[in-house]
C-alpha cells in the first residue's frame, strides 16, 4: 500500500461520503441495531454518530490508521463503547455466533476476498442476528451496467480497489445471508456510481 492509500485516499473517502444523503443513509441503516455490533469498513467512523445509544458495544474492523485518527473526536463524542478488533475483514478474530449485528456502508466494493469477508460476517453473526448494510454495486440498467464495468478498473487504481459493478445482493444470498429487507435505487449523481443496494440479511439458525 502506497503513500496515496495510507495517507491520501482516507481523507479524501472521509470528505466524499459524509453529508447531506450520504448521513441519511446511515442514519436509516443503523437504526435498530442492538447489542453488541460488528462494523466491517470503520473507515474514518462516519456511522459513529448513527450508533443507537443502546449499543453495548460495537467492534470495528478497518486496515487504516489514518481512518482511526480521523475517527478520534466522533469516538470521543460517543456514548457507545467501540473497540477496534482487527485490519482484515476476511479474518476476523472473533468466536462463531459472537455477535448480534453487524453493519457495513460503502465498503464491500473494497475488499478484496468480498466472499471470504461475508463468509465471516456470517460465522460471528448469532443464529437470527442481522448484517444491516448500504452498498452501491451493479446497476439492472444494461446501459448503466456497461459503464460500470468499463469504469471499474480506473476507478480500483484511484479509489482503493473500489469496484463499481459488484452484485451485491447476489453476494450476500451466496454468503447463506437471507436478504429480509432491500431497497434499491440511485443516489443523485452520476449513475454508474451511485446504484444503492440498502437493507438487512440475517444468519440463519
Amino acid at each position: 500500500m502506497g503513500f496515496y492509500e495510507r495517507q491520501i485516499l482516507p481523507r479524501v473517502i472521509d470528505r466524499v461520503i459524509r453529508g447531506g444523503e450520504f448521513d441519511r443513509i446511515r442514519a436509516r441503516v443503523a437504526a435498530g441495531l442492538a447489542g453488541d455490533v460488528l462494523e466491517i469498513g470503520f473507515g474514518s467512523g462516519l456511522n459513529v454518530p448513527f450508533y443507537p445509544r443502546s449499543l453495548t458495544r460495537v467492534r470495528v474492523v478497518d486496515p487504516s490508521l489514518v481512518g482511526r485518527s480521523l475517527a478520534a473526536k466522533r469516538l470521543a463524542a460517543s456514548p457507545v463503547p467501540v473497540e477496534f478488533a482487527g485490519a482484515d475483514a476476511g479474518v476476523l478474530p472473533m468466536a462463531d455466533a459472537s455477535v448480534d449485528a453487524a453493519l457495513s456502508t460503502w465498503t464491500l466494493c473494497t475488499i478484496t476476498d468480498v466472499r471470504q469477508a461475508l463468509a465471516e460476517v456470517r460465522r460471528v453473526l448469532r443464529p437470527g442476528g442481522a448484517l444491516h448494510f448500504a452498498e452501491h454495486g451493479l446497476s439492472p440498467d444494461a446501459r448503466v451496467a456497461r459503464a460500470q464495468h468499463w469504469l471499474t478498473p480506473v476507478q480500483r487504481r484511484v479509489a482503493g480497489g473500489c469496484h463499481l459493478d459488484r452484485p451485491i445482493d447476489v453476494l450476500l444470498a451466496d454468503a447463506g445471508l437471507d436478504v429480509v429487507q432491500l431497497k434499491t435505487y440511485y443516489m443523485p449523481g452520476p449513475r454508474a456510481y451511485g446504484y444503492i443496494f440498502e437493507g438487512i440479511a440475517r444468519s440463519g439458525g
